[in-house]
């Protein structure tokens, strides 16, 4: 493997101050380089030399989620259960089995749904059996519940955990009605906007200057006035903060940060980012090099929302190898589909290609340059190792489902349909602060004694993640 070291004097750390400095000029009067005994001036390359290309990260939430705006200091939304009931618990001597969580981690105890009468599959490694529900037992005191099964056939197992579900009930003639009622249960889930801040600033003598390099910016700005271009990159540069704190950020206890900067801590326990939420409430993966890793991820898919069309956001080695994955089906005996390319294999399977169909799931590909590039998460991927399963693996891509999902909304009081991802900023009729900026100082319009601009910055937004379950990381 080729060993990649930049140039000792790769301008790759943008400064943070705009300074006038002697390196910034010419100095005709020094012994050494240019002088006054040169007999020419030098010859000036006016234009802005563009080394990184489009150096800006943002755009991954334009392109899967949606904007809207709030005026609570918190969001609340409620998602839906699973309908049917199914469970993990313990076996015991005599049929009694002790529930302790749902099937997908969650404590169940005494909360769980399993009525007398109720008829289930129980399962283990080694055997599957059904069995009517005789008798359960729940005590409050105990944050465990018992119930008592007969075994149609078969034995039932005296040890060891055991997954059950209901498909049923079985009630004898003349018998009284159900013994209690199974009311639908939600999840409900939160998080908080934070504030974001940036700024610039130019004294009024700088910015009466005209420098002799053009310039242009990721935003479009062009000409010859210096300030106006580090003040386009400070702004675009907030723009990419804004993204990488909806993915990033964390959500964390107030005391916790309050412990370590006492007042300055006050109001500062973050917010609940992308990467966050899918890995405390979605699903993780290694990552994907074989076609055996797809059909595991489409298995577990299945056990969620079954989301036919899902994007995949990838880092540049992850999207070559799944490239090269695919190529690799178009041999003899391939057995793939690829109904988004009307069945042409040529088509699908041409290196660079956006999507691909397996199973009864669509995926749409794409190179996501926050994972790429060496100032964001593309320098992480670069050294960090780790375990997937204990979130220390860098991460190398994001499985996100298309569409909208339907979530009752506490704050309307009603029924939404949003995308899975949607970005929630502050705003009323008298203040909106998706983005805020505003000038102050001498320069221009006078609004101090600040012989300087003042350029400031500021957004108070959080993220939500609807259906976590149907998104899924994958990380080396």
């Amino acid at each position: 493997m080729a060993n990649l070291n930049p140039g000792a004097n790769l301008n790759s750390v943008p400064s943070p101050v705009k300074q006038t400095l002697s390196s910034n000029y010419i100095d005709f009067a020094s012994a050494s380089g240019a002088s006054w005994a040169q007999q020419y001036l030098p010859d000036l390359m006016e234009k802005e030399a563009e080394v990184f290309g489009n150096r800006t990260v943002a755009g991954f939430l334009s392109k899967v989620g949606a904007e809207e705006s709030m005026t609570a200091d918190q969001v609340v939304w409620s998602e839906q259960g699973r309908l049917h009931l199914s469970y993990v618990a313990t076996a015991g001597a005599n049929g009694v089995f002790t529930i302790t969580n749902d099937i997908d981690g969650h404590t169940a105890g005494v909360n769980h749904g399993i009525r007398v009468g109720d008829t289930v599959v129980l399962s283990t490694a080694a055997l599957t059996i059904k069995a009517y529900v005789s008798t359960v037992e729940k005590n409050a005191a105990t944050p465990a519940a018992t119930i008592t099964l007969i075994a149609y056939n078969g034995t039932l197992p005296t040890s060891g955990d055991v997954s059950l579900f209901v498909f049923g009930s079985e009630y004898k003639k003349g018998d009284t009605g159900r013994d209690g009622a199974n009311a639908p249960k939600f999840k409900s889930f939160s998080n908080k906007p934070i504030i974001l801040k940036d700024k610039y600033e130019v004294s009024g003598s700088d910015a009466s200057a005209v420098g002799w390099v053009e310039i242009s910016g990721e935003d479009g700005q062009s000409g010859y006035l210096w300030y106006l271009k580090a003040a386009g990159d400070t702004r675009t540069r907030f723009t990419d903060y804004l993204e990488m704190t909806m993915v990033e950020s964390e959500l964390v206890s107030g005391t916790q940060l309050d412990a370590a900067l006492g007042a300055n801590g006050a109001g500062t326990a973050g917010t609940e980012g992308l990467f966050s939420a899918v890995e405390n409430r979605g699903n993780i993966t290694t990552e994907v090099s074989a076609l055996t890793d797809f059909n595991n991820i489409l298995a577990e898919f299945d056990k969620q929302g079954s989301i036919e069309e899902n994007m995949m956001f990838l880092q540049r080695a992850q999207s070559i190898g799944i490239d090269d994955m695919l190529s690799a089906l178009a041999g003899p005996g391939a057995n793939a589909s690829y109904g988004v390319f009307d069945n042409e294999a040529e088509m699908a399977l041409n290196l660079g290609f956006d999507g691909f169909r397996r199973g009864s799931y669509d995926f749409y590909k794409s190179d996501w340059k926050y994972l790429n590039d060496k100032a964001t998460r593309g320098g992480v991927i670069d050294v960090a190792t780790g375990d997937a399963s204990n979130g220390l693996g860098a991460i190398k891509g994001l499985i996100c489902p298309a569409g909208v999902s339907t979530v009752y909304d506490q704050n309307l009081g009603k029924n939404l349909k949003r995308p899975f991802l949607h970005v929630r900023y502050r705003a009323s009729q008298m203040e909106d602060r998706k983005m805020k900026t505003w000038t102050t100082g001498s320069v221009g319009a006078s609004t101090s004694d600040l012989d300087a601009m003042e350029m400031h910055f500021l957004s108070e937004r959080c993220l939500v993640v609807q259906g976590a379950n149907n998104f899924m990381l994958i990380k080396g």
